[in-house]
């Protein structure tokens, strides 16, 4: 990571105008052409099976007790980390909103909803998820009590547009070629939708509530890696899943041996983010910490949290939606201590 290069100082200047190596040929899937990359690879070098985290973090996000004001959230759950703007959204599930917060700031600002609780057009019920769509400039929202997906405008968005209806959604991402996922915690499965589908296809689950590898019990929050591999909170059966592409069923890639606190064991599992290894990275919400399993392993690690539930800079009170930035540093949302909690790479 150190810049080994000798003609860098600190008074280095760079011309001004830059050469197009790749890309520059509009939108497209050419081999001469990018399509609007997006953040599920974790493009860090930082981050391998020894990475650690400092154990104690920061609060980037509200940490003001619970409450509607802009520096302050009300059971925060869903977020997501946008490197490009240094921004952070967050879906404020008790102040029925999204807000976003920019990178060092002491408060936050409401883009989608904070109209209180209901169903118009311009408001949101307990959302809890949200991220990106880089390609149409918006905001894609779980409204969980009012059941759909919708798609809020990030430029003076005042109404949002629902894509997904009758649809029990908790999280939902988006993978490399645009394709919408959403989980669906009633009917126990995952759905991709391309754009311009309206029944979507099941990529994971969608046998009926149950524990065998080709079922799901209140999956929660999901991430989809490059390969369109869907990895799944299992919240119900204390366990993450990975359903490769077309596959009939998952395999279990973390938990899985009933609740418990073990290093073998989760209990309500929610946030997952996986690296570019395989390496799942879990928010363990009623152990109050963070999971590291690598691709293979039997047990776990922990990486932040684990010392009792608290308010400390060590602790959490049921930590659910988890992100990376492209520096390595890890974003928890301390859903019952109404704060987002930042985490930085411990080099020494």
């Amino acid at each position: 990571q150190s810049l080994l290069c000798n003609h860098i100082n600190i008074n280095t200047k760079w011309k001004q105008h830059g050469i197009t190596i790749v890309g520059g040929n509009e939108e497209g899937e050419q081999l001469n052409q990018l399509s609007w990359p997006v953040g599920q690879s974790l493009l860090c070098n930082h981050i391998n099976i020894n990475t650690k985290w400092k154990q104690h973090g920061i609060t980037i996000v509200g940490g003001n007790e619970e409450g509607e004001q802009l520096n302050q959230l009300s059971w925060p759950v869903g977020i997501y980390v946008d490197d490009d703007d240094q921004t952070i959204y967050v879906a404020d599930y008790g102040n029925h909103r999204i807000v976003e917060w920019k990178y060092g700031a002491s408060s936050g600002q409401v883009v989608a909803g904070g109209n209180g609780a209901g169903s118009r057009s311009d408001q949101l019920c307990g959302p809890t998820g949200v991220i990106v769509d880089k390609k149409n400039d918006a905001l894609i929202i779980c409204d969980q009590e009012n059941r759909r997906v919708v798609r809020w405008p990030r430029q003076d968005g005042i109404h949002g547009k629902t894509i997904i209806s009758d649809i029990d959604c908790w999280g939902l991402t988006m993978d490399n070629n645009k394709d919408l996922y959403v989980s669906d915690t009633k009917k126990n499965e995952v759905r991709r939708w391309k754009q311009g589908e309206t029944e979507g296809t099941i990529v994971a689950g969608g046998n009926e509530q149950g524990n065998q590898l080709d079922q799901l019990n209140w999956p929660t929050c999901i991430f989809v890696d490059k390969d369109q591999s869907v990895y799944v909170s299992d919240r119900g059966n204390y366990r993450v899943m990975k359903w490769m592409k077309d596959a009939e069923e998952g395999i279990v890639v973390a938990g899985g041996n009933d609740e418990g606190n073990s290093l073998t064991q989760l209990s309500c599992p929610d946030g997952i983010i996986v690296d570019d290894l395989g390496t799942v990275y879990v928010a363990d919400w009623t152990n109050d910490r963070i999971m590291r399993w690598c691709e293979g392993s039997s047990e776990g690690t922990i990486v932040a949290g684990g010392n009792g539930e608290g308010e400390r800079p060590n602790q959490f009170w049921h930590p659910t939606g988890l992100s990376l930035d492209v520096q390595g540093s890890l974003y928890v949302v301390d859903d019952w201590n109404h704060r987002i909690q930042k985490f930085d790479i411990d080099f020494n």
